[in-house]
C-alpha cells in the first residue's frame, strides 16, 4: 500500500506524501493544519484554537446525545489514592506501568541549588494521575447506591487523563489526553450489556453521521480487553496505511468493580446484591484518526458536519478603490450563510490571496469560495470543494449558492464516508489460518485480515503476531462471531 521509492510527481502542499513516509506526513499535516504542537511536558500536547474548535463541536454533539440517553454529568478528582487501584488487582495490573504516581506535595531548595521534592513533605500515600477513573467513581457509586430505587446510576464526565507514554504522537498517542468516561451501575447483567451495545451504537452513528469515519465493530478477544472486563466492545478503523485504529470502546464490567469497590444495594427480593457496572469512552485520538483517514497531500479534509468553519470567503482584491465594496458584498454572503446554519469565516486578512487559499486548503476547509470585482459585479461567486480539489470549481449566483451550500456540505460529507468504506473494504481480506495471515504480511501489505475465530486456539498463531507486530482487533458483530480481524495496529 504504502511505496516510500514512487517519486512525487506533482507539487503538493505536505512533504513528504503519504506515500513517501506516511507517519512523517501525518505530523506534517497536524502541523499545517495548525491543530496542535508538542508540549514542553514531554509527550503532552497543546491543542490549538483549531483544533480545540473541532474537538468542542464533537463534545457538544456528543454529549447531547449521552444526556438524551440519561447519562448525568460529573466530575471527580484527578488524584486517586494508590489503595483505591489496589482493591483491583487485574484492573491495577493493567495500568501499572503507565502510571504517574505523586508522592510529595512542597518542594524545597536542594543541597546543589534548585528544587527537589521536600522530604518532610512526602505524602503518607502516593497519589496517581488518574489513567481511568474506575476506582474513584466506583468508590463515590458504593456510597450512593443504597438500594434497587437508586439504579441504574450513569454517569460520564469530559476530563483529562495520564498514561506514560514511552513513543508519543499527535494525538494518537499522548501522555496526557482528553477523552468522555462513562460510568454506569445497573441492577441486572441484562441492563449493563444492553447498556454497552446502546453505548457502541451511539459511538458507530456519530462516527459516520459526523466525522465520515467507518470502520467495523465487535467484541475484543480475552486478551484484548480492557483490564477487569468481562466484555470489551472495539471501534476499529482502517487509517490510510493499512493500521488498524481502536477510535472507542464499551467495556461491560460484570461485578468485577462492584465487588472488589463495594457498590451493593438491598434488592427487590430484601437481599444484599452487587451492581453490575460499565465503562466507555473515545478520546482526542479520534482526531488523530480523523486526520490519517480523510487527508491528503495537502493536508486536512475536515469533515464539514464538526469543521470549525465550514465554508470560507476569500476576497480577491485588485483594486484597492473597490476593496470597501468587496468586502462588503463578501460580509453580506457570511451574513446570510450564517443565518441558514452555516459555519462561514470571511478572511479579511492583509495577506496574498494564494497564500490564504493554500492555507484554507491545508487546514481542510470543506468549501472555499471566492470573490472577486468580476463575482461581485455579477452577484455571483465561485466556489471549490476542499474533497474534490479544482476539478469542482464551480460558479453560480449568490442566491442559487444560498439554496445548494447545505447540500453540497452533505455531498462532501457522504463522499468522504464513502471512500472511507470502500477502502475499508477493499483492504480487508479474508484468509483462512494463520498461514494466510503470514503469507500476506510478509508479502508486505497491509490491511486487515479476517481469518474463522478457531485460528485464535492455533499455538501458531502467537508467532507470527510477535514477528510481524500484529494484534487481534475484534470479531466483528456482522461475521455473527465467527471471525476475527487481525492487523497492525497504532
Amino acid at each position: 500500500m504504502n511505496n516510500p521509492a514512487k517519486q512525487q510527481n506533482a507539487r503538493t502542499a505536505i512533504t513528504p506524501t503519504r506515500e513517501q513516509d506516511f507517519p512523517e506526513w501525518y505530523q506534517e499535516v497536524v502541523k499545517a493544519a495548525d491543530m496542535a504542537e508538542n508540549s514542553p511536558v514531554r509527550g503532552s500536547m497543546i491543542i490549538k484554537p483549531y483544533g480545540w474548535a473541532l474537538w468542542e463541536n464533537m463534545t457538544r454533539i456528543f454529549d447531547a446525545w449521552l444526556k438524551d440517553y440519561g447519562i448525568q454529568n460529573a466530575y471527580f478528582p484527578l488524584l486517586i489514592p494508590v489503595s483505591f487501584l489496589a482493591k483491583e488487582a487485574e484492573h491495577v495490573e493493567g495500568f501499572a506501568k503507565e502510571c504517574a504516581v505523586v508522592t510529595h506535595h512542597r518542594l524545597e531548595k536542594g543541597p546543589k541549588g534548585g528544587l527537589v521534592p521536600a522530604e518532610a513533605a512526602k505524602l503518607e500515600e502516593p497519589y496517581v494521575i488518574r489513567p481511568t477513573s474506575e476506582t474513584i467513581i466506583g468508590d463515590a457509586m458504593a456510597r450512593w447506591v443504597q438500594s434497587y430505587r437508586d439504579l441504574p446510576l450513569k454517569l460520564n464526565q469530559w476530563n483529562n487523563v495520564m498514561r506514560w507514554e514511552m513513543r508519543t504522537r499527535l494525538f494518537l498517542r499522548t501522555s496526557e489526553f482528553l477523552w468522555h468516561e462513562g460510568h454506569c451501575a445497573f441492577e441486572t447483567a441484562k441492563e449493563a450489556e444492553a447498556d454497552t451495545l446502546h453505548v457502541m451504537g451511539l459511538y458507530k452513528r456519530f462516527f459516520e453521521e459526523y466525522l465520515a469515519f467507518t470502520g467495523f465493530v465487535g467484541p475484543k478477544t480475552a486478551e484484548e480487553r480492557f483490564p477487569g472486563a468481562i466484555n470489551t466492545i472495539g471501534f476499529e478503523a482502517m487509517m490510510q496505511d493499512g493500521k488498524a485504529l481502536q477510535a472507542a470502546t464499551t467495556h461491560d464490567l460484570g461485578q468485577n468493580f462492584s465487588k472488589s469497590i463495594g457498590i451493593k444495594f438491598q434488592g427487590r427480593d430484601g437481599k444484599e446484591a452487587f451492581a453490575h457496572t460499565t465503562s466507555w469512552a473515545y478520546s482526542t485520538r479520534t482526531l488523530g484518526g480523523m486526520i490519517m483517514m480523510h487527508g491528503d497531500d495537502d493536508g486536512m479534509i475536515m469533515p464539514p458536519r464538526v469543521a470549525p468553519v465550514q465554508v470560507i470567503v476569500l476576497p480577491v482584491i485588485k483594486d484597492e478603490a473597490g476593496a470597501g465594496a468587496l468586502m462588503d458584498f463578501c460580509n453580506k454572503i457570511a451574513d446570510d450563510l450564517k443565518k441558514a446554519g452555516v459555519a462561514v469565516k470571511v478572511d479579511s486578512r492583509d495577506m496574498r490571496t494564494p497564500d490564504k487559499m493554500w492555507e484554507a486548503v491545508k487546514k481542510g476547509i470543506p468549501v472555499r469560495v471566492e470573490v472577486g470585482q468580476r463575482e461581485m459585479e455579477a452577484n455571483s461567486v465561485t466556489f471549490v470543494r476542499r474533497d474534490l480539489g479544482k476539478d469542482s470549481k464551480t460558479t453560480c449566483t449568490v442566491p442559487e449558492f444560498l439554496a445548494k451550500v447545505s447540500g453540497v456540505l452533505d455531498d462532501v460529507h457522504n463522499g468522504l464516508l464513502s471512500r472511507n468504506r470502500k477502502f475499508r473494504d477493499d483492504n480487508t481480506f479474508d484468509g483462512k489460518g494463520v498461514s494466510d495471515i503470514k503469507d500476506f504480511f510478509a508479502a508486505g501489505k497491509m490491511g486487515f485480515v479476517r481469518v474463522p475465530v478457531e485460528t485464535l486456539k492455533d499455538e501458531a498463531l502467537e508467532k507470527v503476531k510477535d514477528e510481524f507486530k500484529l494484534s487481534t482487533r475484534c470479531m466483528p458483530f456482522e461475521d455473527e462471531g465467527k471471525k476475527v480481524l487481525i492487523a497492525k495496529s497504532y
